[in-house]
């Protein structure tokens, strides 16, 4: 997914969805309309985003983002939407905290006007780590910096992390609470057991990622801390960048309370991927990047919190991970863009990492020093 052409992600016509919000516009701002409708390249692959500039009086001119709930004739890559939690979640934060989180400025929960709900922020400039091609190839400006500037980021960006968990009262974000029995983590996980049973339904069962359930249990914390909110996609590639600065947190579809590694692992983790991935394809990346030991330091001296138990949430953030990439692999067969090969682990991009870690080697080798 990350050195090919992008899977398709929509049947929607982008003209058609200018117009249509066009006209939702004028219904609360007469005479406003929609202009310069863009859809970035780093479109995600899940939800869509539209770009796109308010042309009113008042104000003038508003640059402007829309997240747009999935295409259901699209094969989505979840089974469930939720627009107004995600607006919800992105208020709460901006409330109790002082990350950079874009302004929601009005909220659609019928999906008459643009075929689906969606919600309407402020637009935030700046530069996203990109994801294609993976933001540790040669080329791109994340890459080209220097150590100091990317250590700079590195250390902001681990900084979210440590205000969203020490900033938002556990008590206020009982809506992202998940449904079941257990521990917080418990659910978590079993609602990614959910989720697994569901991509898989009617289609090839995946060996590797239902014996890196089995492993979990093997690893399951003796003792899972404290409950916080997470992020969810915590990762460098959600965030806006002002040169080195974060400027703007996006993609809170994610979010639920868990414990703080369950964000923590997810870090360490993507960045992994796209390193590996990088080193596939004979290039050197950013191997002293978002380094695990550098992470877990940097977030200790933050919260006095030094985190535990990250064979577990590394291991289960690859799963995760495992599960989506699957999901959007059998959107490819759907499509016509792939065929099912005769082993389905192969459909996930990160199967030998995710081996590795279910039988309990890669870690040795994957960083310097540990």
């Amino acid at each position: 997914m990350a050195t090919a052409p992008r899977p398709r992600t929509t049947t929607r016509d982008r003209d058609e969805l200018a117009r249509r919000l066009t006209a939702w516009l004028d219904a609360r701002l007469p005479g406003a309309q929609a202009v310069r409708v863009t859809v970035p390249e780093s479109n995600g692959m899940s939800s869509e985003t539209l770009l796109f500039d308010i042309d009113h009086p008042e104000p003038p001119l508003k640059a402007c983002a829309l997240r747009l709930a999935a295409d259901p004739a699209a094969y989505t890559v979840f089974p469930v939407y939720d627009l107004p939690r995600q607006y919800r979640t992105m208020r709460l934060v901006a409330e109790h905290t002082d990350l950079p989180v874009p302004r929601v400025l009005w909220l659609e929960e019928d999906p008459g006007p643009l075929g689906a709900p969606f919600f309407v922020m402020e637009r935030v400039e700046g530069r996203v780590p990109p994801d294609v091609m993976p933001y540790t190839y040669e080329g791109n400006w994340l890459h080209a910096a220097s150590d100091r500037e990317r250590a700079g980021l590195e250390a902001a960006s681990v900084g979210l992390l440590a205000r969203l968990h020490d900033q938002v009262p556990v008590a206020a974000a009982g809506f992202l609470s998940l449904p079941g029995d257990g521990s917080p983590l418990r659910r978590h996980v079993e609602a990614q057991r959910a989720y697994y049973a569901w991509v898989v339904d009617g289609r090839a069962r995946s060996p590797l990622i239902e014996s890196a359930f089995d492993r979990l249990e093997g690893l399951w914390p003796r003792d899972e801390g404290e409950t916080v909110l997470n992020w969810g996609d915590a990762r460098i590639g959600n965030v806006v960048y002002d040169g080195f600065e974060p400027a703007a947190v996006l993609d809170w579809e994610m979010a639920a309370t868990a414990p703080r590694e369950v964000d923590l692992g997810w870090t360490v983790y993507l960045h992994r991927f796209f390193q590996d991935l990088t080193v596939s394809f004979g290039q050197h990346g950013l191997p002293g990047f978002l380094r695990r030991d550098r992470v877990e330091r940097r977030y200790a001296e933050l919260t006095g919190h030094p985190p535990r138990d990250m064979d577990f949430y590394t291991l289960y953030a690859a799963l995760r991970h495992a599960v989506v990439m699957l999901r959007i692999a059998y959107r490819q067969v759907h499509f016509g863009e792939i065929a099912v090969p005769r082993d389905p682990d192969t459909l996930i991009l990160h199967h030998d990492s995710l081996r590795a870690m279910v039988q309990g080697g890669y870690w040795e080798g994957a960083e310097p020093g540990r």
